[in-house]
């Protein structure tokens, strides 16, 4: 720990330094990726700062604890019982902050959720699974910003794709990608006879034109009239886009905002997201691993959006991995 704690500090020195070049106040994306570096290395400072001045404190109040005045060491062993627990979760709060954390994890996430086989059943459990992590957000404090849905039958949702922004969303939702399986009683179920419904969950990392580079001649862009539920706009102009990356193959289509420009700016930034959870997956095998050893038997719960012992379990797996 003490060799990370002093690159981390060595670190905050080289940030503060560029942050302070005037070349970066020109560079929207390094000022923004350097701003989100110097909050993270400002709390190791500070914790850090903390962690010596208690200790400091302590050591004082063991000097003390030696003094022959028995007034003076009743004081010093009250100071040593206050401050000696103090000092332990701030240790350990500093330990966490140090624990090497992927460097996308405070970014805003992209969530898409996809029904499975099974279907109109799938499509509700697909919608369940969206309002979960609406609620989910929403608990948070974090916005939702829908990019696309596409509805199904009896209320459900073959597929949905919305945006999480807020502190550390991607991080502490990352873990959610994967398969989702639920047995109930479903309500298009006539014989009270349990269903195994699934469908699928992509968490990722959103993405800034810095992180991937996206040439035009790589993109095949197709626009064409949206479907769907009517109104102003749908069905009448050819508005829907679909974007296809030729060297992947990768495909993506948006037809839920007013205009072909706005469909177009979605689904790049949905593109752009996919691309680089590709990157990052292909570094991460072991991701798959622990998202499979996690179940919760608390459905109700979990569906209402209650996800944070859940989550907390999945990390808690990660960061022993790291250490």
């Amino acid at each position: 720990m003490e060799t990370r704690l002093r690159q981390a500090l060595a670190r905050a020195e080289e940030v503060a330094r560029q942050l302070a070049d005037p070349a970066t106040a020109r560079n929207p994306a390094k000022l923004k990726q350097l701003g989100r570096e110097n909050a993270q290395l400002d709390a190791i400072q500070r914790t850090h700062q903390r962690v010596e001045r208690l200790e400091g404190e302590l050591a004082q109040a063991r000097e003390v604890l030696a003094d022959k005045d028995p007034e003076l060491s009743q004081l010093a062993r009250a100071d040593l019982e206050r401050l000696q627990p103090e000092l332990e979760r701030l240790q350990a709060a500093l330990a966490e902050l140090l624990t090497p954390a992927d460097p996308f994890d405070d970014r805003d996430a992209i969530v898409e959720i996809r029904a499975g086989t099974g279907g109109d059943e799938a499509a509700l459990f697909a919608a369940d699974l969206f309002r979960m992590y609406t609620r989910f957000c929403e608990r948070r404090g974090w916005k939702v910003d829908i990019l696309s849905l596409s509805e199904g039958t009896l209320g459900g949702l073959k597929e949905a794709v919305f945006a999480a922004r807020g502190p550390k969303a991607y991080g502490t939702l990352r873990y959610e990608s994967g398969v989702h399986r639920v047995q109930r009683v479903p309500v298009t179920e006539q014989q009270g006879r349990i269903h195994t419904s699934a469908a699928t969950v992509a968490v990722l990392p959103e993405a800034e034109e810095v992180d991937v580079k996206i040439e035009d001649k790589d993109l095949r862009i197709d626009v064409f009239r949206s479907g769907g539920p009517g109104g102003q706009s749908v069905n009448t102009t050819d508005s829907a886009v679909r974007i296809t990356h030729l060297p992947t193959g990768l495909e993506v289509k948006c037809q839920d905002q007013k205009s072909q420009l706005q469909n177009k700016i979605k689904a790049m930034e949905i593109l752009r997201s996919r691309l680089l959870d590709r990157r990052v997956s292909e570094q991460e095998a072991e991701r798959s691993r622990e998202r499979r050893a996690h179940t919760t038997h608390s459905v109700d719960q979990v569906l209402d959006g209650k996800l944070d012992d859940l989550i907390a379990a999945v990390r808690q797996a990660q960061e022993k991995e790291l250490v």
